[in-house]
């Protein structure tokens, strides 16, 4: 009887640790429904007054990016990813930054229509000057990558477990971080875009701070945040696996993400331009053999004109 009390208090005991007790999180619930509710009234009712007034309407792409934003940020917020990630392993808490971080912001912007994104800023005012300034490439990726760094400073990771206002605070800067990070790769301001190659070394230059913390994490000899060094282990992970874990999520899991967004970039940019001189062969082709035909048409005095236009005048010697 005695050897059957003990089982069943180790069964229980295993129970606890392999599931995690439901707490509902108000400011969550509060954050989504709010960017629902924007979602369905800029459809419903700022969508036809800006088709009147000649604006594209809102796309099935745009609308699918934003229920994966909101969905991606209802999950990584709420229970129980959140208890994982903040009582128990860091490595969730590493999946949680990534998203909020990039994959979030940058499915947000993917979902924004430009005349959306200027009815709200306003061309003129002083919102949309300061996000022009945060949003361009050197300031946008040093601010990401400094708040990348001070994220893993130790008494930091501390002070967001002591206080769940400053923590809050802490989510609501890396994601306007990725927002600034990602607005010269998919903002809706074409203008504010890089061209696809500098893009792809934009990009680049995002995957090499994050190893900095992930080789760390990964070659610790001891813990780092003591605030993990607990005895109730969930699913028996230890604190240094976790540890480790943590780190191989920012060096290779962010890293992967980031390269293969470069690859998708690169690729179509290089498909493009062969098109582009696919097409252009194909047409002095078929010039050339209009040519030999005699079926070419004769040139205009237009095109003379602008032929002289174009070509550079005589240098000194040649005068």
């Amino acid at each position: 009887m005695a050897d059957l009390s003990a089982i069943l208090v180790e069964a229980l005991a295993v129970m606890r640790l392999a599931f995690v007790p439901y707490e509902f999180h108000a400011e969550v619930w509060v954050l989504v429904v709010g960017a629902v509710a924007l979602g369905w009234y800029a459809t419903k009712i700022v969508q036809p007054k800006a088709i009147e007034a000649g604006y594209s309407p809102i796309s099935k792409g745009q609308k699918l990016w934003f229920v994966l934003a909101v969905a991606g940020m209802w999950l990584v917020s709420d229970w129980p990813v959140h208890e994982i990630a903040e009582q128990h392993l860091y490595f969730v808490h590493m999946f949680q930054h990534l998203f909020l971080s990039m994959l979030v912001p940058a499915m947000f912007l993917l979902a924004t229509p430009r005349w959306l994104f200027e009815l709200v800023l306003g061309r003129d005012s002083m919102a949309w000057r300061w996000l022009r300034t945060g949003s361009k490439p050197l300031i946008a990726g040093v601010t990401f990558n400094t708040l990348t760094l001070l994220l893993h400073w130790s008494r930091l990771v501390q002070w967001s477990f002591e206080s769940g206002s400053f923590h809050f605070a802490l989510h609501l800067m890396i994601f306007v971080s990725g927002l600034l990070m990602w607005m010269p790769v998919v903002g809706p301001v074409a203008e504010w875009r890089l061209g696809p190659v500098a893009q792809c070394l934009y990009l680049f230059s995002m995957s090499i701070v994050p190893t900095v913390p992930g080789g760390w994490l990964v070659f610790a000899e001891g813990v780092v945040y003591r605030h993990y060094d607990t005895p109730d282990r969930l699913w028996g992970i230890d604190v240094l696996t976790d540890q480790q874990a943590a780190g191989v999520v920012m060096k290779l899991v962010g890293g992967f993400v980031l390269w293969s967004i470069i690859f998708i970039i690169f690729t179509r940019w290089a498909t493009r331009e062969m098109a582009n001189d696919e097409a252009e062969r194909l047409k002095r082709q078929q010039d050339s053999r209009a040519v030999d035909s005699g079926t070419a048409s004769p040139l205009t005095f237009d095109q003379v004109t602008g032929a002289f236009a174009k070509a550079p005048g005589p240098t000194e010697t040649e005068r």
